[in-house]
């Protein structure tokens, strides 16, 4: 009986999305990029969102910032923050045009140089340009933010040796390249920065149907582990946010136009609620910051609580009313003594 009761309380219906199998996710950084109108649960309200920076207004003023991916979604977010703080950022991807765009747009908003700085993390001598660039333009940088990553989702027995490549060299590789080739510049001139790298929270656990990534990632944070162990006696620091679900407009739009499928997510995370682009900024921007100096080698969950409530074994029986409680005791006290 109580068996049954379990497992009526755990049973779960999954969403499809539209052209795709029932229960597919699609991720971004193991981050759903979702509607602006997904629900939230009643106990959000305990927990609400704090749009505004929580460090003083020049926390990073004479600092350079170097943050990949840095034109949209999260990269955007932290740059915003970064540059409000008072760092002069350089922002990279391969999309010139809108690195360009992106870069107006904020340093109109806050005042402060942002540079554009094109380079495709995949290719070692991309690389090495654009850090000679950004040396060049700005200096050599006090942060370095990671961030850049691709993902899709497949059954793993349709994967490619092109497609196991494609993630691992964004995300693995590119990460490794960036890292190793501004730390060689630093330790060359005597200066410490500190790097931050942004995965996932199943690059803990690991994940079917997102295998590369959930991989790649797992590299990334023994890169960033290893590191800070190594390289703390260069005045370097490495740490690591892995985000659970966080609201970025646009990319979801062509998956769930509803806004229904990303209430799976809340329904798991005990905070109730999505996280935000400016909630990870401002964890970035405090580890990233002189506030951290004694941060390093650390792995922090950004998720509402969602890993931990997966994870437990009996979470599901939060589900239970107090009707099948008061059955379900009555059905444990008859055992006693047996």
């Amino acid at each position: 009986m109580m068996a049954a009761l379990i497992s009526a309380v755990g049973r779960r219906a999954t969403l499809g999305v539209r052209g795709a199998p029932s229960g597919i996710r699609v991720f971004s950084h193991g981050t759903p990029a979702l509607s602006s109108e997904s629900k939230e649960a009643p106990q959000a309200k305990f927990y609400p969102v704090l749009p505004n920076v929580m460090l003083p207004p020049d926390t990073f003023k004479g600092k350079v910032a170097l943050i990949t991916g840095g034109g949209t979604g999260l990269g955007k977010g932290m740059t915003t923050a970064l540059s409000r703080l008072g760092a002069e950022c350089v922002i990279s991807s391969r999309k010139f045009d809108v690195l360009k765009a992106t870069a107006a747009e904020i340093s109109s908003e806050t005042g402060n140089k942002v540079h554009p700085v094109q380079c495709d993390i995949r290719d070692p001598e991309s690389v090495k340009k654009a850090v000679a660039e950004v040396i060049k333009v700005a200096g050599h940088p006090n942060v370095v933010i990671n961030n850049a990553a691709g993902n899709f989702i497949s059954p793993s027995e349709r994967l490619s040796a092109n497609a196991w490549r494609t993630i691992t060299d964004i995300v693995l590789n590119g990460t490794a390249y960036v890292t190793l080739e501004v730390g060689k510049e630093l330790i060359k001139a005597g200066k410490g920065a500190a790097f931050l790298a942004i995965t996932t929270i199943y690059a803990e656990s690991g994940s079917g149907f997102v295998v590369p990534s959930a991989s790649a990632k797992a590299g990334v944070e023994a890169l960033c582990t290893s590191l800070a162990a190594e390289w703390g006696r260069y005045g370097m620091r490495f740490n690591i946010i892995q985000p659970g679900p966080i609201k970025t407009k646009g990319a979801f739009s062509r998956l769930d136009p509803t806004g229904v499928f990303a209430n799976e997510y809340v329904d798991r995370i005990p905070c109730g609620r999505l996280g935000t682009p400016e909630e990870l900024a401002n964890l970035a921007v405090y580890l990233c910051s002189d506030y951290a100096s004694w941060v390093s080698g650390a792995v922090i969950r950004l998720d509402g609580g969602e890993y931990v409530s997966m994870a437990g074994e009996f979470n599901n029986l939060q589900k239970v009313t107090r009707e099948q409680w008061d059955h379900m005791e009555k059905l444990i006290r008859s055992t006693k003594g047996s």
